[in-house]
C-alpha cells in the first residue's frame, strides 16, 4: 500500500498594505465627498419673502426687537423704547434665563441698516443663537 504525502496547505496571507491602500482610498474619497455645514452667525430675512412661513403655535414666542423707519428700536411685546445698550441688557437678562430664548427683528424696509446690525451685535453679545426677521408673504395677482 502506498500512501500519498499530502501536502500541507499554507494558510491564506493576508495582504497589509493592499488593505491600508483601499482604507486610504476610502477615506478620501469620504473626505472629498463630505459637504461640511456651514454655519451662519444670524439669519436674516428680506422684508418681502416669498418663502415666508409662519411659526407654529404650540412654539414659544421669541423675543421681538421692532425698528422702525426713523431708526427707533422698541422692545418686547409692548414695543417699549430702547437705547441700543438697553437693548443689550435686556437681551442679556433674557438669555441668562433661558439660554434657548429667539429673537426675532420685526424692522421696517425704510429702517436705517445700521440699527439693525446693532440689534445683530447686541443678540450675538448675549449668545442667542437664533435671531430671524419677520417678514411678510409677497402678494401675488
Amino acid at each position: 500500500m502506498r500512501f500519498r504525502v499530502r501536502k500541507r496547505r499554507q494558510p491564506p496571507a493576508i495582504i497589509i498594505v493592499a488593505l491600508i491602500d483601499v482604507l486610504i482610498v476610502l477615506l478620501i474619497f469620504l473626505m472629498v465627498t463630505t459637504t461640511f455645514k456651514q454655519q451662519p452667525a444670524l439669519k436674516l430675512a428680506l422684508p418681502e419673502s416669498s418663502q415666508a412661513q409662519q411659526t407654529g403655535a404650540n412654539e414659544t414666542p421669541p423675543l421681538v426687537v421692532t425698528v422702525d423707519p426713523q431708526g427707533s428700536l422698541r422692545f418686547g411685546p409692548q414695543g417699549t423704547p430702547v437705547t441700543a445698550e438697553r437693548l443689550r441688557d435686556e437681551l442679556l437678562e433674557a438669555a441668562s434665563k433661558n439660554p434657548e430664548v429667539r429673537l426675532a427683528i420685526s424692522a421696517d424696509k425704510a429702517a436705517p441698516f445700521g440699527q439693525i446690525v446693532k440689534v445683530m451685535d447686541a443678540a450675538k453679545e448675549a449668545r442667542i443663537k437664533s435671531v430671524n426677521a419677520f417678514t411678510r408673504e409677497i402678494s401675488r395677482p
